[in-house]
This record gives structure tokens, C-alpha cells and sequence, in this order.
């Protein structure tokens, strides 16, 4: 990845088509959280494309990259979810998942054909969304008194940090991830505040 504080993933959706011999092969890239967000978009695939023969998929998840599954849905093994694995890394994205539906064209393509195939489509839908670089964020939770409020959103907005959970009455629980780039700024500025409690979250 590019240096300890930063990973590179995508922003937004896209998809591409690849033809070879009249099989149809259509990427489709989605930036993606967790394994549920991939299961997810899978089920969705597999319901816009019931008559694809197959719906083969690569994820890579985590900013160091270390969940990761490859499925060649029915193609000969190591066909289609490896080459669609490989890409994904070579550009060294993370938190992505790429979809490849395909319709099956009448001819055979063999081995080498359905690895180039495969290899090719995501190469395609991979150059359409631009990779971004964002911080890699440490969660920590935040549990204070309501009269804080706005002093913790002032830290929370100097400092980049986002809001993942937010729980507001009397007493506040607030989910953040903080740039790990300034964990140690965050954690001096939140302690001021003193009756505040900054706990590091499990996820």
C-alpha cells in the first residue's frame, strides 16, 4: 500500500463490457466496506443477470489488505476470480470488489482465453474509476456529556476525523475513525476536554 497512513481504494461504481466469441463478459466495480456489502452486490447481480452462466468475483477488504476471497463461480479453477484478484492488486486497491457476469457466446474459450478474458474486463472497468487515496482510520469511541457536544465536533472537523456512529442525549456516544496520520493530535485535543471518555473500538 502507499505508505502506512493512506490506502488506495475506489469512489464510485462503474462497469465494462469485454466480447470475445460471442461470450459476453461485463465488470463491475464497487467500492465496498465489508463482506456483507459484497454479498450484497452479488445478490444484486445475480438478480439483474439470472440468464449470465456465471458470476465470478474477486474482493479485497481492509486497509492492509488482508481479507480477500476469489470465487470462479462454476468456470475451470483459477480462471476467472485469480485473474480478477490480480488486477485489483496491481493496482493496489483495497476495499473493492470487482463482478464479472458472463453470458455464454457458444464457443469454448479454454483456459488461457477465459484468463485473458477475465483479466481484460477488469483491467477495463478498473481504468474508468479513478483510485483516490484516503487515510487510513483508527476507531475510537467517544462516550461524554451532552454540554461537550461542541467542543468534540470542533476537534472531530479540525482534524478530519469521521462520524460513524452518533448517539445524542443527555449523554453521547459518538463512533469516530481517526486519520492514523493524526491519532496522537486527536487523542491530545479530546483529553482536554477532561470528562470525556476515549475508548479505542474493536472495529
Amino acid at each position: 500500500m502507499t505508505g502506512p497512513d493512506h490506502y488506495q481504494t475506489i469512489e464510485k461504481n462503474a462497469f465494462a463490457e469485454y466480447k470475445d466469441r460471442g461470450s459476453k463478459f461485463i465488470a463491475y466495480a464497487y467500492p465496498v466496506q465489508t463482506v456483507d456489502n459484497c454479498k450484497q452486490y452479488l445478490q444484486q447481480l445475480k438478480k439483474e443477470h439470472p440468464k449470465a452462466v456465471h458470476h465470478c468475483f474477486a474482493y479485497r477488504i481492509g486497509w492492509d489488505g488482508n481479507v480477500f476471497r476469489v470465487s470462479d463461480d462454476g468456470e475451470p479453477s483459477g480462471t476467472a476470480g485469480k485473474p480478477i484478484l490480480g488486477q485489483i492488486d496491481s493496482k493496489q486497491l483495497t476495499n473493492i470488489i470487482v463482478i464479472v457476469v458472463r453470458y455464454f457466446g457458444g464457443t469454448l474459450l479454454g483456459v488461457p482465453g477465459l484468463i485473458q478474458a477475465y483479466r481484460s474486463a477488469t483491467a477495463m472497468v478498473l481504468q474508468l474509476v479513478p483510485a483516490i487515496q484516503k487515510p487510513i482510520e483508527i476507531m475510537y469511541e467517544l462516550h461524554f456529556d451532552y454540554t461537550l457536544m461542541n467542543e468534540v465536533m470542533m476537534v472531530i472537523k479540525q482534524t478530519g476525523c469521521s462520524v460513524a456512529l452518533q448517539e445524542v442525549q443527555l449523554f453521547c456516544l459518538l463512533k469516530i475513525g481517526v486519520p492514523k496520520a493524526k491519532r496522537e493530535e486527536v487523542l491530545y485535543k479530546l483529553k482536554q476536554l477532561h470528562t470525556i471518555e476515549v475508548k479505542q473500538s474493536e472495529n
